[in-house]
């Protein structure tokens, strides 16, 4: 047995994982430590017996459903790849070109595209109330239809990204994270800024500095969320980050100040999001139909992330981090100043120099998926894995 392998196995023997099987997964703090951790567990398996060619392919057939609701590049990809390597095809469900557009209901949708579907990953994040609660719509749907009989199996949903949290993301952040600083054993009281960076665009979505604050502050790390007055995020949010700091022991705090936030810091995360109540206000808008409201709501908040150029990740803050040398995260793609923008969320010599490991850090992305996958279709992840190594299947036939 590869040293790799066994000691995932050995993880997952010592965690409580039946609870995953049959399940969904919408938020991370809906999720508990064991289950976490197995996910963890899980891709590190998986990425181990892909890069010795092994086949970890565990469907002869089925399909994996995407519905992306946001334009979206590294999580497309990562949901198809985890699919792929599963053993499932992919189909996109393009609601342009469904029956969605002339008044389908969610319910009867969810069932339609689900009669050899064993997972949904959807991607819904752009409207306050809505992204999460239709991902739940979809899974009532799809769970009726079983029970119904309408359905031979309930497809697995994964939140490929909502208006609350991207759990994909802050999953395969927290992996990179993890193996940077050599176990998870190691994080306690290191310190991880989560802070606003300016960006000449508006309305990027909440969800990323949510699910970091989220999910971070439950491994006793210092964690700090950093933004401008006026750009909060939820306060429901920020309640569970206290409450996970409080449990594990690490803390959770705010400032208005990047240079306080990147004081002797382990981890930065610059970042820019829309305001909560400007999101908000945009949902009303567009439920309204005022495209007017609208166009003016995106010059107000343009202008006011003018006023905010200066919060930048710059060589000069990198330098006031733990011994100048933080690990550097972004989610991608960065607004990369004198590159992609005039002005943005990164000089280009920062980011130029973390390229790898940001790399790096997108990688575990498709295997956190396929994790989360496996463990909902997977009674007995163990024996699973063991049988994947013993069969030996190569995923690659060479001669």
């Amino acid at each position: 047995m590869d040293a790799i392998l066994q000691d995932c196995l050995d993880r997952l023997d010592r965690l409580d994982v039946h609870t995953m099987y049959g399940g969904d997964f919408f938020l991370t703090w809906e999720k508990s430590d064991e289950e976490l951790a197995a996910v963890f567990a899980v891709a590190d398996a998986l990425r181990n017996l892909r890069e010795r060619n092994r086949s970890t392919r565990i469907f002869d057939s089925g399909l994996g459903v995407s519905l992306f609701r946001d334009n979206s590049t590294r999580t497309r990809f990562s949901f198809a790849s985890a699919c792929n390597l599963l053993g499932l095809a992919v189909q996109d469900l393009d609601e342009g070109k469904s029956q969605i557009a002339h008044g389908e209901t969610v319910r009867e949708t969810a069932n339609m595209i689900s009669f050899m579907a064993d997972v949904i990953g959807i991607r819904d994040d752009m409207y306050i109330g809505k992204g999460n609660r239709y991902m739940h719509e979809v899974v009532d749907a799809v769970t009726q239809g079983y029970r119904d009989g309408v359905l031979e199996q309930k497809p697995t949903l994964v939140n490929l990204q909502c208006d609350i949290d991207h759990p994909t993301q802050c999953m395969a952040d927290m992996l990179h994270i993890i193996h940077h600083f050599g176990g998870v054993e190691h994080l306690r009281g290191k310190k991880i800024a989560m802070t606003w960076a300016y960006s000449p665009s508006y309305g990027k979505p909440l969800s990323v500095p949510q699910g970091v604050i989220g999910l971070m502050t439950r491994f006793g790390m210092d964690v700090v969320l950093a933004h401008p007055e006026g750009y909060e995020v939820m306060p429901e949010v920020e309640a569970v980050a206290r409450h996970n700091a409080a449990k594990s022991g690490g803390t959770f705090a705010k400032t208005h100040s990047m240079d306080e936030a990147f004081q002797n810091a382990d981890i930065v995360y610059p970042k820019s999001w829309a305001p909560f109540a400007a999101m908000e206000e945009r949902t009303q808008r567009y439920g309204r139909g005022d495209t007017e409201g609208i166009r003016a709501l995106e010059k107000r908040l343009l202008a006011q992330n003018a006023r905010h150029k200066d919060w930048c990740c710059t060589e000069a803050r990198m330098k006031t981090t733990k011994n100048g040398a933080a690990l550097y995260l972004h989610c991608l793609p960065a607004d990369i100043s004198g590159v992609s923008c005039a002005e943005g969320e990164v000089e280009a010599s920062v980011f130029d120099r973390y390229r790898d490991p940001l790399y790096k850090e997108a990688s575990y992305k498709p295997y956190i998926i396929a994790a989360m996958i496996f463990l909902a279709k997977v009674k007995n992840p163990q024996a699973t894995l063991r049988a994947l190594e013993e069969r030996g299947a190569p995923r690659w036939f060479q001669k």
